[in-house]
């Protein structure tokens, strides 16, 4: 199995409540899509989904494990993590990045098996990085830094994976080619996306965040509505059905009319300016 369930998550800084009371279940080998604005929480809530920083209040589980009570080993073998940017050094090889993936499955001095280099290479394939294994990493784009991100996780062979808005960097064929590759792993993923009419087509279920809360959570569907969206994202849209693949389609038309509080205050709070400054990344 590979549940993820969230319950009552809540996390702040400096005083600003960033996530509240958050409840949320990835179902065993679903793809859930975490929605909503810069500032709305999603890489904050896949940060805690991970174990990467402690919730004020809540509870993660895995399966029926929580995650307080899994060792890192254990947790590294069976979650996969991939992040918007990772640093990592200038010298060392795309194939040597895809290489840790199978740390958690060696001593820390034992050099990879055939199998280990087999599980590599099947990864190096299925992300299109094969070509690019011996580039120093300091030479990529942006996207093929992501695409071998993404292979590094696929080496660990997880049950789960958290992905942070992994299409960032990659032109169209390979948004679409990574999406369509997360459908057909077998595993439970939790990915953050901006792409609405991406998370309409790929996603089985989505969480919609604002200000740190689920406003709605379901089917894309039920989910993506037009009021929902325009109160959300402050855009007027179009809802329909795109005429090939029957998938819903998100069209936007203009910017929601917002007037303005008293006193001149913008309606929606600095939040992140606040994470900004605080030094932390949404």
């Amino acid at each position: 199995m590979g549940q993820i369930t969230a319950a009552g998550l809540s996390w702040a800084v400096k005083g600003h409540r960033l996530l509240d009371t958050i409840d949320m279940t990835a179902g065993d080998r679903k793809i859930v899509g975490l929605l909503g604005p810069n500032g709305s929480g999603k890489s904050t809530l896949l940060r805690l989904l991970a174990g990467l920083r402690r919730p004020e209040t809540g509870t993660v589980r895995y399966d029926d494990t929580s995650l307080r009570d899994l060792g890192r080993r254990a947790l590294a073998r069976r979650l996969a993590v991939v992040e918007q940017d990772v640093s990592t050094h200038n010298h060392v090889s795309v194939r040597q990045v895809v290489e840790l993936g199978r740390t958690p499955f060696r001593g820390r001095f034992d050099i990879p098996t055939t199998r280990d280099r087999q599980i590599v290479d099947a990864a190096l394939e299925r992300a299109d990085i094969t070509g690019q294994q011996h580039r120093s990493w300091h030479t990529l784009s942006g996207g093929e830094k992501q695409r071998a991100q993404l292979a590094r996780a696929l080496a660990q062979e997880p049950r789960e994976i958290l992905l942070d808005e992994p299409t960032n960097h990659l032109d169209i064929r390979h948004q679409l080619e990574l999406l369509h590759l997360l459908r057909t792993l077998d595993v439970t993923c939790v990915v953050a996306l901006h792409d609405l009419n991406l998370a309409a087509r790929y996603c089985d279920h989505v969480v919609l965040l604002d200000h740190g809360q689920v406003v709605a959570a379901g089917r894309p569907g039920d989910v993506l509505t037009p009021d929902r969206i325009a109160s959300v994202y402050g855009v007027e849209v179009l809802i329909d059905h795109e005429p090939v693949t029957g998938t819903l389609r998100v069209t936007y038309l203009a910017p929601t009319t917002v007037t303005a509080p008293a006193g001149g205050q913008s309606p929606r709070p600095a939040v992140a300016e606040d994470v900004q400054a605080a030094g932390l990344q949404f």
